[in-house]
């Protein structure tokens, strides 16, 4: 994860990511077992939005021979007299948008990269993070996406394990509890009267009562 300056663009902050990407993968190639499935070249290639298409950008990348997938924004007639090997990179850049590999990757970037986003900063509540400092927020968000991702290997190999999996489980645990209460109840009043008055009626947990008062979104339904 790379956590950018606030005054910092999109075009600007992608050599950043680049970087950084390139340092992560440095760090998993020391494993041996990882590096044996590494490619020999593992970042050879970029997908992004046309949110950071710049005639810079595309130029740093094809100096580091990266190719780039990211659409380039409706622009006016440009003027390339001076500016050859921008003009290089993002004409090579344009011919590999269009290209059916190209969507393919874009699609990819859509599940993996917004689904992700919409799992952390939507739902997950870190759009807006109240922390001073970028090493505290990005602490912050390193705990708060490690538990996502941990979500999803559980979820992945064992079929459960997600957060909301969790809360289902326990809601659904309770309702157990709660039937076999009821069950005892009922054996115990068909046996006949007891010297002690038994009552094996479970409350109902505040999590469970939350669930049926509220609807899918958090909010409160009508009647509630």
């Amino acid at each position: 994860m790379h956590l950018c300056a606030a005054d910092q663009g999109d075009t600007t902050s992608l050599e950043g990511t680049v970087i950084q990407a390139q340092v992560n993968l440095a760090a998993v190639a020391t494993d041996a077992e990882a590096q044996q499935q590494m490619h020999e070249h593992p970042l050879q290639e970029v997908v992004a939005d046309k949110g950071y298409h710049s005639d810079a950008t595309m130029a740093g990348l094809a100096r580091a021979g990266i190719r780039s997938y990211v659409p380039e924004p409706e622009r006016g007639r440009r003027r390339w007299e001076g500016n050859r090997e921008s003009q290089a990179a993002v004409y090579a850049n344009c011919r590999r948008t269009r290209g059916p590999r190209s969507r393919a990757l874009q699609r990819r970037r859509t599940e993996y990269d917004e689904r992700s986003f919409a799992h952390t900063l939507e739902t997950g509540g870190m759009r807006r993070v109240h922390l001073r400092g970028r090493n505290n927020i990005l602490k912050r968000l390193l705990i708060h996406d490690g538990a996502c991702n941990l979500g999803l290997v559980m979820r992945r190999r064992f079929g459960v394990g997600t957060p909301r999996g969790l809360r289902d489980l326990l809601s659904a645990l309770w309702r157990a509890l709660q039937h076999l209460g009821r069950l005892v109840t009922a054996l115990l009043a068909a046996a006949g009267p007891s010297p002690r008055p038994t009552n094996c009626q479970l409350p109902t947990p505040t999590f469970v009562a939350l669930g049926r008062a509220t609807g899918p979104s958090g909010r409160l339904s009508p009647g509630s």
